[in-house]
């Protein structure tokens, strides 16, 4: 009986302490989200609200069902007039909060009607303030409310309530969404914390007391989901409808196309946008594709592609048509513009793509094309531009070997080897791809005695020596023919091959009505002599690259599927389709490579030319994702496991090449995994006794094959992602560390591959540091990757590393033909050239560019079997990835004319506010202008309008009427 007696006691004594006493004793519970101190000071406004909004409460309590309607737009009116700062929660929410429970009680007794409906709105606010994750009050009252009346009738629009009251909906929207439809359980999370959270729980038990208490947290969940499930899967998409069209008219974009993503109702944005919010939500939408997994990544597209294609923004809808490789989407693009002008633009980006004209014009529609247009379609002015533009930058003189090797600033004397067949065929190479695409180099073109040149070469080198020529004349297949003719009247077998390739080297990406390439070679085809059948063959893959011709797969299909016919030759003619078809899944071609694979003797898929049959079926299936399913069940019946393997992992990582993907990566680097050469030492231990030792030795060794196309396949699947390109990097770097020697010679290749034409420090002093390894093969990769990561950019940096690695190996005749290699690379064009797949402000992957970078990378898988070997000449397959990186602007009758624009690092200014600048550091120039591959242009003035939305290869611009230029004041 004392407990009673000690309150008494204290206001006796001072009345003003009790009040100051009881006050803290008020405050031992923890303040809720805006819950009021029961003891806490209110201003005499405050304290005449509470009491309003205590009245009014009052009044839904009371019997007389006519005071509700007006209490309780009086409620809706305080809670919506009333402002608070950024970090506090509004003063009518904090008094009605601890009311909330007692609401909620009071609303289950109301019949349904019009004022249940706007008590539900109320309540809906209010339970914003009441943190329940698992009843989600805000957005089980708001559909009540919505079922209360018709959707003609409803009360209120989510906006009305305000910015945050819509986002705690959208919040809400997608927790549901993610817990009712896709039945995943939030209790498991709380769970997991829960278990994390027992053991110390426990310890401080078993110090106080022995009683564990952990059986009452369970009932305390039950009786939490106690409200059955509100509404229906179509109401709650149209809330989100809604609540995104708020989003979206309050610049909250991302958060708007987040929450259509949660509820899977992504393509409904389409009608949602207006002029004002398209490009920013685009921009979002785009952003987020290469973090997406299939199918939500094509959906994405799909959308894009209908928002820009609704607001008549052509290129934009054409960029995402070709992303998709959608024939007929590519089609409906290239045909809606009425402007011919744009369909001008259009047509620079379609052949950039190198897309089949037949895509948009078929062989059997008597349409006729205007020829500006079809001009355009094909590239045919392609060479005359880029000569006028290396004019304009001063580097179309020729430019010399020592020019490139600057051998006078080196101290060691490697003068010695400069007449030995390899130095030759070494300059040979360098020669071609220092001076590409001029047509004025002074070994083979200018030089009267150009013979000469050739003949200081031996045999295979005769071959590439004549093939330069098709690279030097790039693009230009009226001088170039008239060039290579004479050499194919050549009594030399290999100089007469050579010609044949470099009459293909010449169309590379070009279209003529000439048709000169497949009517010079495709007699050869069935030639009896192999150096000319196999030239022809591959300068048809490469002249038609993307062409996708019926006739060429007509021609060469029977060399595929013919038994009598070697290895080496049936797989260059699979490779060669694999180029013309380049990600058109084509089913007869890959059904009839398939089946070759199956039925040839084990002894020819063990030759090394059988990973070029298996690339020719991966080249179809570029970008095709999920697609190649069946053919990678189909790749598994073949018994020959080395080449199944091989196969398998071309496909698999051809299909999502530059996609991205993250767990594509991942079951790519679990190739990786495997050790096969130490399994070899233990069966060699456990079966001592058996004589059968030589033949199981070989099998594991050849087996790895595959494990170096693994290593290609986390680049080539990675980088088309600034994020993921950089994960791969360090991915590599444990590779190179842990790996097999087979899976450390393709790390290199792969740095190579990530970054081409983009020369970084970091991966520079990488592949420096591998340039000087151990293993010579890991070193001869490590020098290429070197010319891959700086082709085409001139980089000081790298080129000096590169004759620092001249001197170092004078010596090592291989290693040096690799390092000019490279030096011819980083020189490519005169630094006017690029092989870097992506282009179109990298938002769009060339595919026969990624064809030309594969076929290359796989023949270093073994330098030693191809390049060092007699095969060199397949250095040539980069040849579809190179193009001119400039802008040249156009004026309407498509001639060159003179701009200001700033060139500067293209930046990301994706869900940014207001209009950031999307360049940095720039650079003001007059076109046309050199652009390095993370660069990006802009016009300097409003002089012009451009027809396309990036300021790349080829934009036609337009005067803008409304232009006036800024008179200087005078001084």
């Amino acid at each position: 009986m004392s407990a009673p007696t000690i309150p008494i006691s204290v206001p006796a004594k001072d009345p003003k302490k009790k009040k100051e006493e009881e006050k803290p004793a008020s405050d031992v519970k923890p303040k809720a989200n805006g819950e009021v101190k029961e003891g806490e000071e209110l201003s005499d406004e405050d304290m005449q609200l509470k009491n309003e909004l205590e009245m009014l409460i009052e009044r839904l309590k009371e019997p007389n069902t006519e005071l509700y309607r007006p209490a309780l737009e009086t409620l809706r009116t305080l809670i919506r007039t009333s402002t608070s700062s950024m970090t506090s929660v509004p003063k009518p929410l904090k008094f009605l909060h601890p009311h909330y429970p007692g609401l909620q009680a009071l609303y289950e007794s109301w019949a349904p009607s019009e004022d249940k409906s706007l008590f539900a709105d109320i309540l809906s606010v209010l339970a914003m303030t009441y943190s329940d994750t698992q009843s989600r009050g805000t957005l089980r009252y708001r559909l009540l409310s919505m079922s209360l009346l018709p959707s003609s009738q409803h009360l209120s629009d989510p906006g009305l309530w305000g910015h945050e009251y819509v986002r705690h909906l959208a919040a809400e929207l997608g927790e549901d969404y993610r817990v009712t439809e896709l039945g995943e359980d939030e209790e498991e999370e709380e769970e997991v914390e829960e278990e994390l959270e027992k053991p110390k729980e426990e310890k401080k038990e078993e110090k106080e007391s022995k009683e564990p208490e952990v059986k009452p947290e369970p009932k305390v969940k039950k009786e939490k989901v106690k409200f059955p499930p509100v509404g229906t899967l179509e109401e709650k998409r149209s809330l989100a409808v809604q609540c995104a069209t708020f989003l979206l008219h309050h610049n909250a974009e991302p958060d708007a196309v987040d929450l259509l993503q949660e509820l899977d109702i992504v393509p409904r944005i389409v009608d949602l946008v207006d002029e004002n919010t398209y490009a920013r939500v685009c921009q979002y939408i785009l952003a987020c594709v290469d973090l997406l997994p299939g199918p939500d990544d094509v959906a994405f597209l799909r959308t894009a592609h209908a928002i820009y294609a609704k607001h008549l923004r052509f290129p934009e809808a054409l960029a995402i048509a070709i992303r998709l490789n959608d024939q007929a989407l590519v089609r409906e693009d290239f045909r809606a513009p009425a402007n011919p002008l744009m369909q001008r633009q259009l047509a620079f980006l379609l052949a950039r793509a190198g897309i089949p004209k037949e895509w948009v014009y078929p062989e059997d529609s008597e349409e006729e094309i205007p020829e500006d247009l079809l001009d355009c379609l094909s590239n045919a002015r392609l060479s005359q531009h880029f000569r006028d533009f290396g004019k304009e930058l001063g580097v179309l003189e020729p430019k010399s070997l020592e020019d490139v090797y600057k051998s006078h600033l080196d101290n060691t004397r490697s003068a010695a080897n400069v007449d030995s067949a390899r130095g030759n065929l070494a300059g040979t190479f360098v020669n071609a791809f220092v001076n590409a695409g001029f047509g004025n180099d002074k070994l083979m073109v200018e030089a009267e005695e150009g013979n000469s040149w050739i003949y200081k070469n031996k045999d295979h080198g005769m071959l590439s020596a004549a093939a330069s020529l098709g690279l030097s004349l790039l693009w230009d297949t009226d001088v170039g023919l008239s060039h290579v003719d004479k050499y194919t009247y050549s009594s030399e077998e290999y100089i007469k091959a050579g010609a044949l390739l470099a009459t293909g080297i010449l169309g590379c990406g070009i279209r003529t009505e000439a048709d000169a390439a497949m009517a010079l070679l495709s007699d050869y085809v069935e030639n009896k002599s192999v150096p000319l059948k196999t030239c022809a063959i591959v300068g048809l893959g490469l002249a038609y690259a993307g062409s996708q011709r019926e006739d060429l797969q007509n021609l060469l299909l029977p060399t595929i599927a013919d038994d009598a016919i070697s290895m080496e030759i049936a797989s260059l003619a699979a490779l060669a389709l694999g180029f013309v078809y380049v990600g058109s899944g084509n089913g007869e071609i890959s059904s009839t490579i398939l089946q070759t694979l199956m039925e040839r003797d084990p002894k020819q898929l063990d030759e090394k030319w059988a990973r070029y049959m298996a690339l020719g079926l991966a080249l179809l299936y570029i970008g095709h994702q999920d697609a190649t399913d069946a053919i990678i069940v189909a790749l598994q019946a073949i018994e020959h496991e080395a080449i199944s393997n091989q196969a398998r992992v071309l496909v698999d990582m051809c299909a999502y090449a530059g996609t991205g993907n993250v767990l594509k990566v991942q079951s790519i680097l679990h190739l990786c995994d495997d050790h096969l050469v130490k399994k070899k030492d233990e069966d060699e231990k456990d079966e001592k006794k058996e004589e059968k030792k030589e033949g199981e030795e070989e099998q594991p060794v050849k087996d790895d094959t595959f494990q170096a196309f693994a290593v290609l396949g986390i680049a080539l699947v990675a980088m088309g992602e600034d994020v993921g390109s950089e994960m791969a990097m360090r991915l590599l770097s444990h590779l190179m560390q842990y790996g097999e020697p087979v899976i450390r010679r393709s790390v290199p290749l792969a740095l190579g591959l990530l970054s081409a034409s983009n020369p970084k420090l970091p991966v520079l002093d990488t592949l420096s540091k591998y340039s000087h390894d151990n293993d010579l093969a890991v070193a001869l990769n490590a020098i290429f990757a070197m010319g891959l990561v700086g082709a085409g950019t001139n980089n000081a940096r790298l080129g000096q590393m590169l004759r620092q690695l001249a001197g170092y190996y004078y010596k090592e005749p291989d290693c040096l033909f690799v390092v000019r290699v490279a030096q011819g690379l980083v020189n490519m064009g005169k630094g006017t050239l690029t092989i870097n797949p992506f282009f179109h402000d990298r938002a769009i992957m060339s595919r026969t560019a990624v064809a030309g970078l594969l076929a290359t990378l796989i023949a270093f898988t073994d330098t030693k079997g191809f390049i060092l070997d007699k095969y060199h000449w397949m250095l040539y397959f980069l040849t579809p990835a190179m193009y001119p990186r400039f802008l040249i602007t156009l004026d309407e009758e498509l001639k060159s004319i003179p701009v200001t624009v700033r060139v500067g690092q293209a930046v990301d200014v994706v869900g940014q506010a207001g209009k950031p600048r999307t360049i940095s550091g720039f650079q003001t120039h007059s076109t046309p202008v050199r652009l390095g591959t993370t660069e990006r242009a802009e016009l300097a003035t409003e002089e012009y309008i451009p027809f396309s939305n990036v300021l790349e290869n080829f934009v036609i611009l337009q005067k803008n009427p409304g232009y006036e230029k800024e008179d200087k004041m005078e001084v």
